[in-house]
C-alpha cells in the first residue's frame, strides 16, 4: 500500500510507516505543502495514494469523497496532544490496516478507536454512503 503525509507529519511518522515495509511520500517531499485541499486530494487520487493527514476538512465526504480514493485517514488528535500520543494513534491505524481495508474509505482515528465510514459500490457502479 502507498501512503502520502500530510505536511503536519514529521520524518519520525514517516519512519513508522516505512518500518512496516509501506511506500511513503511526504507532501513536503513533494513540494505540495501550502497547496489547496482540492489539488492534493487529486494528486493523492493520480498517484494511487492513501491520504494520512491531520486535517479534518477531509473528513468531509461531499468535498473529498473518499470512494474516488485509495483511502483517507484522518488523525484525530485531542486539543493538548504529545508526540507519544500521536505515535501510538499511528501505530494503532498501523495494526488496523493489517487487518482491514482502508481503500474507498475514510477513516477517522481518535485516541483508542477508529470510526470507518464505508463507500459500497453497487453493481450498477453508483456509490452509497453508509
Amino acid at each position: 500500500m502507498k501512503f502520502k503525509l500530510d505536511e503536519n507529519f514529521g520524518s519520525r511518522i514517516r519512519i513508522l510507516f516505512q518500518n512496516q515495509g509501506f511506500d511513503v511520500k511526504t507532501v513536503f517531499e513533494q513540494n505540495l505543502q501550502g497547496c489547496p485541499d482540492q489539488r492534493l486530494y487529486e494528486a493523492c487520487i493520480n498517484e494511487k495514494r492513501c491520504l494520512v493527514t491531520l486535517d479534518l476538512d477531509f473528513a468531509d465526504i461531499t468535498r473529498f469523497p473518499s470512494a474516488k480514493t485509495c483511502g483517507i485517514v484522518v488523525i484525530r488528535i485531542p486539543r493538548h496532544q504529545s508526540y507519544n500520543l500521536l505515535e501510538k494513534m499511528i501505530n494503532q491505524f498501523l495494526q488496523t490496516l493489517s487487518t482491514m481495508s482502508v481503500e474507498n474509505n475514510l477513516w477517522i482515528v481518535e485516541p483508542n478507536r477508529i470510526r470507518i465510514h464505508e463507500t459500497d459500490i453497487d453493481d450498477n457502479d453508483e456509490i452509497k454512503r453508509l
